[in-house]
């Protein structure tokens, strides 16, 4: 498996730019074709039953266009710059349609790059929108941290594995970029041998399932009795100096995670290095 065709969220955000010279040179090692895709959104049909006059509507379409064309221009540059294959693309969908809209792409491209929702920026879009298209778009998902990804990137990976469906996904979707690392560390986190999961060596199985693909690998159990999972695996990641998390999206029900939280909504959160996340 290869990265040959990527997607990536632009946007108006403080963190769009740093976003978008991510993907490029990611696309310029894979050397892979990068499609920038802005979501442009409209006044609800309801405006229109409100009364609004049509050239006011017609007007106020054009005014949110002029961002979507300048965002456009600034990614066709920089990526002309980088020397890659690209494309852009602009949909224009309802706000609450946005998650759609970026997951219904994201299905064409082999890795959807994302950001991370800034609460101090209304410019990143929804607080959901990562999860949704992790969610719904079938496709590997990688988040960049508003605060930007570290000077390296995908030389020192953990693998968060705990033997589900989701984690296995996402160790598979990974594999381009574990098979270049420097270091891949599994993790399982207060993990017991179980025959039907983790088998009798928790992580043993995954990792020799990695070694066999040339992935350099090293397994490792972490103890974190006093925190939950999602710190622990921040924690652990601060520790290694890791440039990359790997791991599956909501383990347990949506509704549970919604709810309660969860490791995914804590990541997501909380992360400071690109997650690649799968569901």
């Amino acid at each position: 498996m290869t990265y040959k065709n990527l997607l990536v969220q632009v946007d108006d955000s403080r963190s769009c730019a740093s976003r978008i010279a991510f993907a490029i040179d990611l696309a310029a090692a894979h050397e892979a074709h990068l499609s920038g895709l802005y979501v442009l959104t409209e006044a609800s049909p309801a405006a229109f039953a409100q009364g609004f006059p049509p050239e006011l509507m017609s007007d106020v379409q054009q005014q949110t266009r002029a961002p979507a064309d300048a965002a456009r221009a600034r990614f066709d540059e920089a990526a002309r710059r980088g020397g890659i294959a690209f494309e852009t693309r602009i949909d224009r969908v309802l706000y609450t349609e946005i998650a759609d809209a970026v997951a219904t792409n994201a299905r064409y491209a082999d890795l959807a790059i994302l950001g991370q929702h800034d609460p101090d920026d209304a410019a990143t879009g929804p607080r959901y929108l990562p999860e949704e298209v992790v969610l719904g778009c079938g496709r590997p998902v990688l988040i960049v941290p508003y605060i930007g990804p570290a000077a390296s990137f995908g030389e020192r990976v953990i693998v968060a594995w705990d033997a589900s469906r989701e984690a296995a996904r996402a160790v598979n979707d990974a594999l381009p970029l574990l098979r270049r690392a420097k270091q891949v560390g599994v993790v399982s986190v207060n993990s017991r041998p179980w025959p039907f999961v983790h088998g009798e060596e928790p992580g043993a199985d995954i990792g020799l399932h990695l070694a066999r693909h040339g992935v350099k690998v090293e397994v490792q159990r972490v103890e974190g009795r006093d925190i939950d999972t999602a710190n622990a695996i921040l924690s652990h990641l601060a520790d290694q100096s890791a440039d990359l998390l790997v791991m599956g999206g909501y383990g347990h029900s949506r509704l549970r995670e919604f709810v309660l939280g969860g490791v995914t909504r804590t990541i997501l959160s909380e992360m400071t290095v690109p997650v690649l996340m799968s569901h």
